[in-house]
């Protein structure tokens, strides 16, 4: 089941999009406005967001931006009666998977949410990948063993530093933001607050690093999260 949150100010297009959505086996919550949104993201990620770009109190591409900064392999496909080629393009450019124009047909819509859908499998994979063993610097890291070894001497990390350190290893080269390492190390309904990913960031560094305070392999992407780089 697919969880797809539906942003949208329409009560009875948002309502009706969503009944025909539970039909075809999705799990679908409505959001009516920017701020209720933001909300519903902060409880849970969905696998697709559709949304309108005219909302009472923001504007759509601002939402999308923000959206795409938290999460940025979530899909999303934009609803509106915005048709002109030039908002066409800027909602591709801000981060949008697909932009279908009001009045739409159902049966489109559909095959383009399905369209889209079909793309989670290999998302998913890259997530879930099993990982060889890591070298980097004067680190080694064995996933299988859950061990990792600095200069050939057993480095102890507590559990979720190791997880975290796999969870970037896995991305090696891309950025992953707090509330995706987040979900990856500490599960989707896990109740921590982002600054606990910094803490566990200083820690490994401080382990890991040669020089903790001008790490070469932890790094900081400003304003985002963090990414690792192959050694």
């Amino acid at each position: 089941m697919n969880k797809i949150l539906v942003i949208e100010d329409n009560e009875d297009l948002a309502y009706g999009l969503q009944s025909n959505l539970q039909l075809e086996g999705h799990d679908v919550v409505v959001s009516g406005d920017g701020r209720s949104a933001e909300q519903s993201l902060a409880e849970r990620t969905p696998d697709l967001i559709i949304l309108d770009l005219m909302l009472p109190d923001t504007d759509g591409f601002s939402l999308l931006g923000s959206i795409r900064a938290k999460l940025p392999d979530v899909l999303v496909l934009i609803l509106s009666a915005r048709g002109q080629e030039m908002d066409k393009v800027n909602g591709l450019k801000f981060g949008a998977d697909d932009y279908l124009t009001k009045p739409f047909g159902l049966m489109e819509l559909l095959a383009r949410i399905e369209a889209l859908l079909r793309r989670l499998p290999s998302l998913r994979n890259q997530e879930t990948t099993e990982i060889e063993r890591v070298m980097f610097g004067d680190v080694e890291v064995d996933p299988a063993s859950r061990s990792v070894y600095r200069n050939n001497q057993l480095i102890e990390l507590a559990p979720k530093e190791f997880d975290l350190l796999i969870a970037l290893v896995k991305f090696a080269g891309q950025v992953r933001t707090r509330l995706q390492l987040l979900q990856s190390v500490w599960g989707h309904q896990a109740r921590v607050e982002t600054r606990t990913i910094d803490t566990h960031i200083g820690e490994l560094r401080k382990k890991l690093e040669t020089d903790p305070a001008n790490p070469q392999f932890i790094l900081t992407a400003r304003k985002k999260g963090y990414w690792f780089r192959e050694g």
